[in-house]
């Protein structure tokens, strides 16, 4: 009776040596591949032997990254080519690593996961270098095509009009965002080949609206034709005529502005040879003051001022300032603020 427990345990172990010895011959027989749900540097390599995921991967990731980086910004586009960049991608690390997981765990491990198809789901990524100074020359040819310097607005009387020249805001690349782009564009070959150039503004330090607000008001003095323009907002809002200085006290030409202001001033003689005995006193309003009703001045004792003699409007008559008609220096001086531009040619 004891004898038929020990045939039947005998029989089990025969069993099992057998099937371990078929387990053994089946993973020793069988070409070590990769398990499936492998890639490298996202190339499906699941099911291949090294050498040919080595081959496979060597392709399709040569493929891609042979596809040229381009650095665009409107209608500008730069490119750097693969062999500009001088890419090289070393891939076997990353094969070694994906069939060292076909060697994972025992035979009976293996061979479980070959016959139920299971995948191990890995990524590796290849090493890829490439020349820095590419993505330098790429940058600095972006760069010289697309800075722009901001450009401030100005104010000038030409050709009889007053004219605004309007202020450009500047251009500069971003520098270390696009650069970061390229690279990653060289080394990675799923990323967008087609990058950018990202850009920030630089505003100029007088901007054509702040140049309008400033230049609200103008003032344009005509030597030649004796006629004085008030300019509101850049466009002609009134013209008086004047009077200016005569040969050897001529009205000096150039751009100033608008000094002060006062009412039935008093004149503050120059003390100047012409003045006679009158130089360095102060006249007060009253009719030997020749400064009548308004004053607005300019330079070095220059001003803008009303006269008693109308006859000498349109004419060099003065020793230098700008005459107008009582009535007019009347009208023209409210509107008129300390500090507006005066432009006398």
């Amino acid at each position: 009776m004891r004898q038929r427990p020990v045939l039947l345990i005998t029989t089990v172990l025969a069993v099992l040596l057998v099937a371990c010895g078929g387990v053994l011959v089946a993973d020793a027989g069988t070409t070590k591949k990769i398990p499936e749900g492998v890639t490298i540097g996202g190339v499906d390599v699941g099911g291949l032997t090294a050498d040919a995921a080595r081959t496979k991967a060597t392709r399709e990731l040569t493929d891609r990254l042979s596809k040229p980086v381009r650095v665009v910004h409107s209608d500008q586009d730069w490119n750097l080519t693969a062999k500009s960049a001088g890419i090289k991608v070393d891939i076997d690390d990353a094969v070694a690593k994906a069939a060292d997981l076909g060697d994972d765990g025992n035979a009976f491990v293996r061979v479980y996961h070959s016959v139920a198809g299971n995948e191990v789901r890995r990524e590796f990524s290849p090493t890829s270098t490439y020349n820095r100074y590419a993505i330098t020359r790429l940058l600095n040819r972006v760069e010289k095509d697309l800075h722009r310097e901001p450009k401030s607005a100005s104010v000038a009387f030409t050709d009889g009009e007053l004219k605004v020249t309007k202020g450009t805001v500047g251009l500069r690349l971003k520098r270390d965002r696009v650069a970061g782009l390229v690279r990653t564009a060289l080394l990675d070959p799923s990323a967008s080949h087609q990058i950018s150039a990202y850009t920030s503004k630089i505003q100029p330090k007088e901007t054509t609206a702040a140049v309008r607000k400033k230049y609200g008001t103008v003032l344009v003095a005509n030597r030649s034709t004796f006629k004085l323009t008030l300019y509101k907002n850049m466009k002609v809002a009134k013209t008086y005529g004047i009077s200016v200085g005569k040969a050897g006290h001529d009205t000096p030409a150039g751009q100033y502005t608008i000094g002060n202001k006062a009412e039935n001033p008093s004149w503050h003689v120059p003390n100047s040879a012409w003045a006679g005995s009158l130089a360095g006193t102060v006249v007060p309003p009253g009719p030997s003051n020749p400064i009548k009703a308004r004053w607005l001045g300019i330079y070095d004792g220059v001003g803008i001022h009303g006269t008693s003699d109308d006859a000498s409007i349109g004419t060099n008559a003065s020793h230098g300032c700008l005459r107008m008609h009582v009535p007019d220096v009347i009208d023209l001086f409210p509107r008129v603020p300390v500090g507006t531009p005066i432009y006398i040619q």
